[in-house]
């Protein structure tokens, strides 16, 4: 594609060389640069990618977007490099990868969904059921993106611009007619998703998260709330509105505007009438459903697929039969059954809220009928001040509370673990353990563990490994507590 039409929709400060040029591949990354490709200089919360204009020039980039000129860069390659100046490179990046890959999500009927927690369970829910319903899907998540039934590994929850586009591409060449994808606070605050045309936007809830990269709940706030800003008029945007932040996500928003609840009167109406291990029976506008999750979280969650699976065309009632075949997602919620009688629960929950609802749903189905033992970190290099909630909560809901290692990253795991115990009280640390090993802290829980009890293991979910010092190290929640017990 020729670089004038790459650029016809950034209205650039200045264009220095050739326009006419043909662009072969475009590039963020100076490492990935080849013969006649365009480079984009964007300034991330690392590095700065207009150091690494020179790089991406040497490796053969014919074309450059930046904001700002390198010293000496008009007069010594203007004649062989065409720059494209700009006002945001970063929202640059979105609009010029739309284009490179051919407007995929003008071909496919594209879903986002954002919130602090219950991302992961409802956009791949819509991708399992959509499937079900017998189409080509995609799906793009923080465990892993899928090309209908194609998986293809991730890295982040919401990719970058040109490997977001350039697998939505892949999505559209392939047939699929859906594709459902997590949307990040940071994927919108750094325009990751600039370019992309919604057919519709879920928001889950928001609690306190990523405050070490947004500083405040405001900010986050801000960046979720730009997402329905943004949203198209003919897209629709289904927001929970048990949630105080709910109505605040669409009060700019041009898109038609839907809800979804357990507690008020709403577009889709949800409530729990049984609850045990092997499942819950919902009534969902006034239809019974029997499903293999359990937590008033997950109602929330299969709620909001109920919604969008309907503002999508579908009817009721087969939504309805298409939720009670399907099963939890990786990491959320799965049960693990010890032949000594009691049961492990694997969660991914790393948010204080997270905790409250997954330890909420866990005591809804014991009824007080055994104990509860939770083994608990937090991430490393992340925001430290929900530690310490995290802790509170934990020891709140708990009968005992084990403090472990979870993804240390570059700090030290007992320095976190202190900041989690700097939570509690005298009472909660009668019941309390610390062990900075994780293995060590799983093996602790499950020889505590009496017939009828109940061990969470929170905040790894699917992932197997720790992070330590920069290196991930193969570890896995689930294949420890099966050795432990013998499964």
């Amino acid at each position: 594609m020729k670089l004038k039409e790459l650029i016809k929709t950034l209205q650039p400060i200045k264009v220095i060389g050739d326009k006419d040029i043909e662009i072969k591949g475009v590039d963020i990354d100076s490492r990935l640069v080849e013969e006649g490709h365009l480079f984009i200089a964007m300034r991330g919360t690392q590095t700065d990618g207009h150091a690494y204009i020179p790089a991406a020039i040497a490796q053969g980039a014919c074309a450059v977007i930046c904001e700002t000129l390198p010293e000496n860069e008009e007069k010594t390659t203007q004649e062989t490099v065409t720059y494209v100046i700009v006002e945001d490179s970063e929202e640059a990046a979105g609009k010029v990868s739309t284009l490179f890959y051919g407007d995929p999500t003008s071909k496919l009927e594209l879903v986002g969904v954002t919130g602090t927690n219950g991302k992961t369970t409802t956009a791949t829910l819509l991708y399992r059921l959509f499937r079900y319903f017998g189409y080509k899907v995609g799906l793009i998540s923080t465990v892993c993106n899928y090309i209908d039934d194609e998986p293809v590994p991730t890295e982040h929850t919401t990719p970058d611009p040109i490997t977001l586009n350039s697998l939505l591409g892949r999505m559209a060449d392939a047939g699929c007619r859906y594709a459902f994808m997590e949307v990040s606070s940071h994927a919108i605050a750094q325009k990751r998703i600039s370019g992309l045309r919604f057919a519709g936007g879920i928001f889950t809830n928001l609690t306190r998260d990523h405050l070490d990269y947004h500083k405040t709940v405001d900010n986050y706030l801000r960046a979720k709330k730009k997402f329905f800003d943004d949203m198209p008029r003919n897209a629709f945007s289904l927001v929970n509105l048990d949630d105080k932040n709910g109505m605040v996500m669409v009060q700019n928003t041009r898109s038609q505007v839907h809800t979804y609840s357990l507690r008020s009167l709403c577009d889709f109406k949800g409530r729990i009438l049984e609850s045990h291990f092997e499942g819950m029976l919902l009534d969902f506008n006034n239809h019974e459903v029997a499903v293999h999750f359990i937590g008033r979280f997950n109602a929330y969650n299969l709620l909001a697929v109920f919604g969008a699976a309907v503002l999508l065309g579908r009817k009721e009632e087969e939504v309805l039969v298409g939720l009670s075949t399907l099963y939890p997602v990786a990491g959320r919620f799965e049960s693990i059954r010890s032949p000594k009688g009691y049961t492990a629960i694997v969660d991914y929950a790393h948010t204080p809220d997270a905790l409250v609802n997954v330890l909420t749903a866990i005591h809804g189905v014991l009824e007080g009928r055994g104990k509860v033992i939770t083994v608990v970190g937090a991430g490393g290099n992340r925001d430290k001040g929900k530690r310490p909630m995290m802790a509170k909560e934990a020891a709140r809901l708990s009968d005992r509370l084990i403090i472990t290692s979870d993804n240390p990253r570059f700090e030290e795991p007992q320095d976190i673990i202190n900041d989690m115990l700097a939570g509690l009280n005298a009472q909660d640390m009668e019941k309390t353990l610390s062990i900075a090993d994780r293995r060590e802290a799983i093996r602790t829980a499950c020889m505590l563990a009496q017939k009828g009890d109940v061990i969470l293991v929170a905040g790894k979910g699917h992932e197997d490994y720790q992070e330590i010092k920069g290196v991930k190290h193969h570890f896995d929640d689930k294949e420890e507590l099966k050795k432990m017990m013998g499964c």
